[in-house]
């Protein structure tokens, strides 16, 4: 059975001086802004649509990567993603890069890096965003 989630955006004016607010169906976190100049010019205070997708990618990502280490026989004790998501006004969304460092016994760094690799191309949000971004990944094993 899918799983469905919503979330519903109100934006109001022109896109320079307008402002917007997004609310997630789940109620897990409450409402936010959104403008013109957090996606253009990260201010402080409020967020972008890369700004959600990079937290959507990060924890899409940590979640597959698990996944597949404990399939490969191998328990995370903690993986930290970070995703960087670069947009170019007026081109969009160009590359994502995924950032993760794991605490993992028993792996090489070499399978580490494998599974890593296979968690990027797996991961919903990364086959979603397949062919169309340029995705990137850098994988560390931490003793």
């Amino acid at each position: 059975m899918a799983a469905t989630s919503r979330a519903t955006s109100v934006w109001e004016g022109d896109l320079a001086s307008g402002a917007g607010r997004v609310n997630v169906e789940s109620g897990s976190f409450a409402e936010f802004p959104v403008t013109w100049a957090s996606r253009a010019e990260r201010q402080k205070g409020t967020t972008s649509p890369e700004e959600l997708l990079a937290a959507a990618h990060a924890a899409c990502f940590s979640m597959a990567f698990s996944n597949g280490l404990s399939k490969a026989g191998h328990k995370a004790e903690r993986l930290t993603t970070t995703a960087a998501v670069e947009f170019v006004p007026g081109k969009g969304i160009s590359t994502i890069t995924l950032d993760v460092a794991g605490r993992v016994a028993g792996i090489s760094a070499v399978e580490f890096e494998a599974l890593a690799a296979a968690a990027k191309d797996g991961c919903p949000v990364s086959m979603a965003l397949k062919g169309n971004v340029d995705l990137r990944l850098q994988a560390r094993l931490e003793s």
